[in-house]
């Protein structure tokens, strides 16, 4: 099979807060052509690196908003958040775990540091990523997975570590998440010098996020932590080699290729679906959350 090559890697943006709660790095999208249409079904993927808050009563967050047409997927590395939506999903999200909420045809929803952890404060490291969904699916009904830690498929690769999916398949082993189109999302929690391989379609878009450690990419190129890797769209397999303890969230997935229209917190395939998901909105239809 012939290699998959870097195309480029990105260095972190300066951060910005989300509500007062999230401070990220936006990596999609982003300044480095990683825009909407090249990341294609992927529409966003902020970053949350290490950052520490103090304790308080009044857990930090972002309050009630809506969306319309894509999906938000919010994995947690460090902290715990607790979420709540208009279509009666919600819970706690814990280190380790994955909260994959599918907005469809509209909901309001909040995110806020879980109460307990607020009130410690502590390490926060999450990422939160937006997937696009089909024309024929964006005014499906809204649903929600809470995908526990102990809920991914391992994959263990012995004394090189091992892969936690959470969608798609890594060696024939499928993740929990069910999902609209084809995407592979997981971490590879590998060891000092561990190596892991992996084979994606040419046309998947294809990147890496080093969460922990710093990487070598192919053999040849080094990625430090908290940077991003975006493969090009040519070849199947690449590898990654850990040049201390690393975890580096790996995601692909096949281009819906269909007209992309987003404004503010909705994404739909034209400007009349725009107007209409406003009108909506504003009449109530997306239901009701107390903030």
């Amino acid at each position: 099979m012939a290699t998959k090559n870097i195309e480029l890697i990105a260095a972190p943006k300066p951060p910005h807060f989300v509500g007062d709660g999230f401070r990220v790095h936006n990596f999609i999208p982003s300044g480095y052509h990683l825009d909407m249409k090249r990341m294609d079904p992927f529409l966003m993927l902020d970053y949350n690196s290490k950052f520490h808050f103090s304790g308080t009563d009044t857990p930090r967050g972002v309050g009630v908003h809506p969306h319309r047409g894509f999906e938000t997927v919010t994995i947690a590395y460090k902290g715990r958040v607790e979420h709540g939506d208009s279509a009666g999903g919600g819970g706690i999200i814990g280190e380790g775990d994955v909260q994959w909420m599918t907005a469809a045809s509209g909901v309001l929803h909040k995110e806020f540091h879980e109460t307990e952890w607020a009130k410690e404060g502590g390490i926060f490291q999450m990422v939160q990523l937006w997937v696009n969904l089909p024309a024929k699916d964006k005014m499906s009904a809204p649903k929600y997975q809470a995908i526990k830690n102990s809920e991914m498929k391992i994959v263990d690769l012995g004394e090189n570590g091992f892969i936690e999916v959470i969608a798609g398949e890594y060696n024939s082993q499928k993740g929990p998440a069910s999902t609209f189109s084809p995407v592979n999302l997981m971490n590879a929690k590998l060891k000092e010098h561990g190596k892991a391989n992996f084979s994606f379609p040419p046309h998947f878009n294809t990147a890496a996020l080093v969460i922990e450690g710093n990487i070598l990419v192919n053999g040849k190129e080094k990625v430090p932590t908290d940077h991003l890797v975006l493969f090009e769209n040519e070849g199947e397999d690449f590898t990654i080699e850990a040049s201390e303890n690393a975890i580096v969230l790996i995601i692909s997935g096949e281009p819906l290729n269909e007209p992309i229209f987003p404004h503010g917190p909705f994404v739909m395939n034209n400007r009349e679906e725009i107007i209409q998901a406003f009108d909506d909105f504003n009449t109530g239809k997306f239901g009701y959350l107390e903030d």
